[in-house]
């Protein structure tokens, strides 16, 4: 990591900071903190408000589980992130994610769409894949792979897929620039 890692627990100045560490760690419970978690609480405000957005999007979506983490591997994977895809692709393959089809997840240079065609994603998965790779790689998100992500999800579960992939690109962002982990450089 290009910072010392805060210590295990770190201390804490006030009862707000003192707070904030308690909500990480009953996150994190029953392990302890993460590398990540030691980055951030540098910043006792930063953390306060990455965990609830980051754990709202884990736990409080209506997406399944290999539909969350399809989003999260692909961005670690297209983004470099190493430690993310480290701590993220155990749970595709329990989430019931084929060795296949993680093996697409890994390939950023898989044409998904021959990838459905052959049975290994679902159409589902592969419009997910599709999406993810756009917001991504360009931002905008085309027509047509707007179009696909529509026709297997609602409005609501858009903007879940949306704001997963969002958070997920900062998220392996923030390790990638730190070297959470040495995974990096």
């Amino acid at each position: 990591m290009r910072l010392p890692y805060v210590a295990d627990p770190p201390p804490t100045s006030t009862p707000e900071e003192a707070e904030i560490l308690a909500r990480v760690q009953a996150r994190r419970a029953p392990g302890g903190l993460l590398a990540l978690d030691r980055a951030l609480l540098h910043s006792f405000p930063v953390t306060d408000g990455w965990n609830a957005f980051i754990g709202a999007i884990r736990t409080r979506t209506s997406l399944t589980t290999i539909i969350r983490e399809l989003i999260i591997c692909r961005v670690a994977v297209l983004n470099g992130a190493l430690y993310e895809w480290d701590q993220h692709s155990p749970l595709l393959t329990e989430g019931g994610l084929s060795d296949a089809a993680l093996r697409v997840v890994r390939d950023t240079e898989a044409i998904v769409l021959e990838k459905i065609a052959e049975g290994v994603l679902s159409p589902a998965e592969g419009a997910v894949l599709r999406y993810t790779d756009a917001m991504t790689r360009n931002v905008t998100v085309p027509d047509d792979v707007f179009q696909a992500i529509r026709e297997h999800f609602n409005d609501r579960e858009i903007v879940e897929i949306t704001a997963t992939s969002a958070a997920y690109n900062t998220v392996s962002r923030f390790l990638v620039a730190l070297d959470v982990g040495e995974k990096n450089h």
